[in-house]
């Protein structure tokens, strides 16, 4: 019975995670390689840069996550202070992840799947800076204070962290945020590069030899 379920659920995810169309389109398999191929460039350029550099921070992808994190503040509010602040954080990671399950369960897209699960990781790697200067306070906020001009609260890692009692580990909690981002990047890439893959085929038997 225990084979039987782990075979049923790997049916289940390989349904999930490798769905494949009946048809592909020529033209929208092209579009669909020319995104993949900006993903890859822009995912080596977050994965590879530093920490400390502003290179997520002041990126596109900040200004599409920032209006997420202003409203995980709003909606995490009723549980207190520190998952008010937490909140921010927490729905920069939860939306892309939410696009991700519609992808995959209502809209039987994969491929739009792996492109959210890319999203999931760059916010890993947009939250790192801020972790980072959990004691530092040099990162200009929102109204373009920095954290150490600012009345405490207001940076939200410094006071997760120091609230928690652990603040000595902002630099290494900051470390493991950009790591998790780089995996999930690297994974989505790799998953939509081999979903194209099979499409091409798809389109290959499906073209006039």
């Amino acid at each position: 019975m225990a084979v039987d379920r782990e075979d049923a659920t790997s049916g289940i995810l390989n349904a999930l995670l490798f769905h494949m169309p009946t048809d592909v389109n020529a033209i929208a398999w092209s579009a669909r390689l020319l995104l993949l191929a900006i993903l890859t460039l822009w995912g080596i350029k977050f994965i590879l840069s530093p920490i400390a550099s502003d290179a997520a921070m002041s990126s596109f992808w900040h200004l599409v996550n920032l209006p997420f994190h202003e409203a995980g503040h709003i909606f995490f509010r009723p549980f207190g202070r520190v998952m008010t602040s937490l909140g921010g954080s927490l729905m920069q990671v939860l939306m892309p992840a939410i696009c991700l399950l519609v992808f995959l369960i209502k809209t039987r897209d994969p491929f739009a799947g792996s492109f959210a699960l890319w999203w999931m990781g760059q916010n890993f790697i947009d939250l790192a800076p801020y972790i980072n200067d959990a004691r530092s306070l040099r990162m200009p906020l929102l109204g373009g204070n920095v954290g150490s001009h600012s009345p405490y609260g207001f940076h939200d890692w410094e006071f997760i962290l120091k609230e928690t009692g652990l603040i000595r580990f902002d630099h290494t909690i900051a470390r493991l945020s950009h790591v998790v981002g780089a995996v999930l990047i690297a994974t989505a890439l790799f998953w939509g590069g081999f979903l194209l893959f099979k499409h091409y085929q798809i389109l290959r038997t499906r073209s006039p030899q």
